[in-house]
């Protein structure tokens, strides 16, 4: 597993799947292997990126992430940490 982390430690870290329905928040690091974090990162989910909530179903999300809605799993959203500002 790897980390990546150039996070601001001002802000309180939580993991993007506990963000309620309407909550942004900037992106603070992404965990998982470096295929999973590349993939992340080419989605948009990279350091100080800012995401907001769209939609939560059954723990899955909808976020809106540099103007596009991608869909995460759980067990996804539970790999980026986000910091509320």
């Amino acid at each position: 597993m790897r980390q990546d982390s150039a996070c601001d430690c001002r802000l309180p870290s939580t993991p993007l799947a506990f963000m309620p329905m309407g909550a942004s928040a900037v992106v603070l690091s992404v965990r998982g292997s470096e295929e999973a974090c590349r993939h992340l990162g080419n989605l948009g989910f990279v350091d100080g990126a800012r995401v907001a909530v769209a939609c939560e179903t059954g723990g899955n999300l909808i976020v809106e992430v540099k103007g596009a809605r991608i869909a995460l799993d759980r067990k996804t959203a539970m790999k980026i940490s986000v910091g509320v500002s």
